[in-house]
């Protein structure tokens, strides 16, 4: 707040105090309080006050959540105030501070300006994100930080009415909370997935609760407390009257028996569905066919689950933009302790996957397929091999036509048209020759539909996707499956977060990353005795091709080429050669970039250039993508005269 409000509301009181039990030392009520608050303006003060930072790019989106409004120091670029609407109700949610996270009880005090580990929380609820500001890891992390969650968004109908308790009470979705660790060199790891029931402060006292959550770790740590978040919730404005905490837990009970049932009555489809799927063919049994799959937080959800239809508002244009975006979020297995190569199992939650930044092959594929579904194509996540027999997830669209397009959610620009071969064709006929890595596929999937292949092979190269026809694909029920995947049908199943625009100025990042690439540059240079001469001009030049091979990776055209070869040639005079190297990553660590550049022989050639007039260049170009995803391309150059 720009008033300190406490503080004035605490100076009124203590007068009002002295003033009005001076003389006989009565009990003051709240409406006695409130009246003296009234008449010193103070109230109306505050709620002239309460208006929330939000960042103006926000309102221009469609999918996208309301404004944030959530009252944190980042600076966006533009702000403007949005008022609380007092005819809408709001949960405000308050962190005040973490104990017991005993694995930073060693942790020092960070010096000031210090760079240290730190903690963030990334909140989802009903369409609404949030995330708080970062704190510094600790055994008490010291966050203070207050989200405002909108109650009744779009969903329930009337927006001008003001819900009542009951109404809330059948609202089942739970905050999503999602604990972040970012380590000194912003290298992130998923600490803690909790889903926090909000509706117990139905039944506070004076509509205020004050929860202690135990977080649990995540994958093989899933059973291992992690630390305790002190979490205070109110509703805003407070409840006419509050419902009894019988009414409650009887509906709690009511949901959490719902769920059970539906989930058990699936469990008995899907064994029923894969006992005759053993029936066809005892092989099957060593079929990639996956039905249910763990995830962060060890809980075994059908696959269909973590699939949705998601539109990505203005954020995204087209689909190959979208599997762009889903390529640069960084790749990571799960990690294992001890050895054994064994691939310890994590599908992580979407919002876990987004607030990470990176995540394993089938997160990426899930989002991959969920970002297609949106844009309208029919699109399935496909469960099998890569060479050598790795399991691999890959995602797949149907064309009107009956084209079958592979795409590669991992790196993006690489989709392949797929042209069974005809087992049964003559040995000398043509046969086409695959170009994809894949090997072998068990089973597809989407957020409504499920086909374990049975068609004599699992070989990829020649297998028929007519889904249509039951002796090459054996379906599951679409009622099944919707009974436990389809949005809001049990509290297992978390509903979808919505994309946030990226908070990445690629300008300023650009900048930055170029000036520390230049200092690397110098200094490596220094050691080796040579000084450093930078050529702007060139620099410049280079960005027209970090342009077009963006542009390449995202649509699969090339374009700019020629001019960019005739800037250059122009540049470099007569006798003078140049050397460029181009590299990509999805990382903005200028240092580890350097250290990569400098492994590969052509670079390292160009940064250690020798000669008559050498003039190096360096040129970085951020791409900005959704959340905080971004490619960056960096290219080095040098020109220098040719001495024979």
């Amino acid at each position: 707040f720009q008033m300190d409000v406490h503080g004035r509301i605490r100076e009124v009181l203590a007068e009002t105090i002295r003033e009005e039990l001076a003389p006989d030392h009565q009990q003051l009520s709240t409406e006695d309080l409130i009246r003296a608050l009234r008449q010193r303006g103070i109230i109306d003060d505050v709620m002239k006050e309460l208006k929330f930072v939000t960042d103006v790019n926000e309102t221009e989106r469609t999918s996208a959540p309301k404004p944030s409004t959530h009252f944190v120091d980042r600076d966006p670029p533009v702000l403007k105030k949005t008022n609380i609407d007092p005819t809408r109700r709001y949960l405000y949610l308050q962190v005040l501070g973490g104990k017991a996270f005993l694995e930073h009880l060693q942790e020092p005090e960070p010096l000031p300006g210090q760079i240290c580990s730190t903690f963030t929380l990334c909140l989802h609820f009903r369409n609404q994100r949030f995330r708080s500001k970062p704190v510094p890891c600790a055994c008490e992390p010291d966050f203070q930080d207050g989200f405002l969650l909108e109650i009744h968004k779009d969903s329930l109908g009337d927006g001008s009415k003001m819900v009542d308790a009951t109404t809330m009470l059948s609202i089942c979705d739970p905050v999503h909370m999602v604990l972040i660790k970012t380590d000194t060199f912003g290298e992130t790891t998923l600490v803690a997935s909790y889903f926090l029931e909000w509706r117990s402060v139905l039944a506070a006292e004076n509509g205020i609760t004050n929860v202690a959550v135990e977080l649990l770790g995540v994958g093989t740590e899933s059973k291992v407390s992690v630390g305790v978040l002190n979490i205070r919730l109110e509703m805003y404005p407070p409840l006419n009257k509050t419902l009894s905490s019988e009414i409650t837990s009887t509906q709690f009970t009511l949901e959490r028996q719902k769920t059970a049932e539906k989930e058990r009555l699936f469990l008995v489809y899907a064994k029923q569905w894969w006992r005759e799927y053993l029936q066809i063919r005892p092989t099957h049994n060593a079929r990639l066919v996956k039905i249910f799959a763990q995830d962060e937080n060890g809980v075994n959800r059908p696959v269909c689950s973590y699939v949705r239809p998601l539109r990505a508002g203005r954020l995204l244009d087209t689909p190959r933009q979208a599997a762009r975006f889903v390529s640069v979020l960084g790749h990571e297995r799960a990690a294992v302790i001890g050895g054994g190569g064994g691939k310890q199992e994590q599908w992580c939650t979407l919002l876990a996957f987004l607030c990470r930044n990176k995540g394993d092959c089938e997160d990426h594929a899930n989002l991959l397929c969920s970002l297609l579904l949106g844009f309208g194509l029919e699109a399935f996540v496909c469960v099998g091999t890569k060479a050598k027999g790795v399991p691999h997830t890959w995602v797949m669209t149907c064309g009107s036509e009956g084209t079958i397009t592979f795409w590669e959610s991992l790196t993006g620009h690489s989709r392949y048209i797929h042209r069974p071969i005809n087992p049964d064709d003559p040995p000398l006929a043509e046969q086409p020759k695959p170009l994809y890595p894949y090997r072998t596929i068990g089973c597809i999937f989407n957020h409504e539909k499920f086909f374990g292949n049975c068609q004599p092979s699992d070989a990829v190269e020649v297998c028929v996707f007519d889904l249509h026809d039951e002796s090459k694909w054996k379906p599951m029920s679409g009622e099944a499956i919707k009974s436990v995947c389809a949005p809001g049908a049990t509290s297992s199943v978390p509903p979808s977060p919505p994309l946030c625009a990226s908070t990445i100025d690629a300008a300023v990042t650009s900048n930055e990353m170029e000036v520390q690439l230049r200092m690397l540059v110098s200094e490596h240079r220094k050691d080796l005795g040579l000084s450093t001469v930078w050529d702007d001009q060139l620099s410049y030049l280079l960005s027209q091709a970090l342009a077009a091979y963006e542009l390449e990776r995202t649509t699969g055209v090339s374009a700019g080429n020629e001019e960019f070869q005739d800037a250059v040639r122009r540049a470099v005079p007569d006798g003078h050669t140049f050397k460029g190297f181009p590299i990509h990553f999805v990382h903005r660590n200028a240092r580890r970039a350097f250290a990569t550049c400098l492994r590969s022989p052509f670079c390292e050639e160009i940064i250690c250039c020798r000669g008559d007039q050498v003039r190096l260049a360096v040129r970085v170009r951020v791409f900005a993508y959704p959340e905080s995803a971004c490619a960056v391309w960096i290219m080095f150059a040098c020109k220098y005269r040719s001495v024979l």
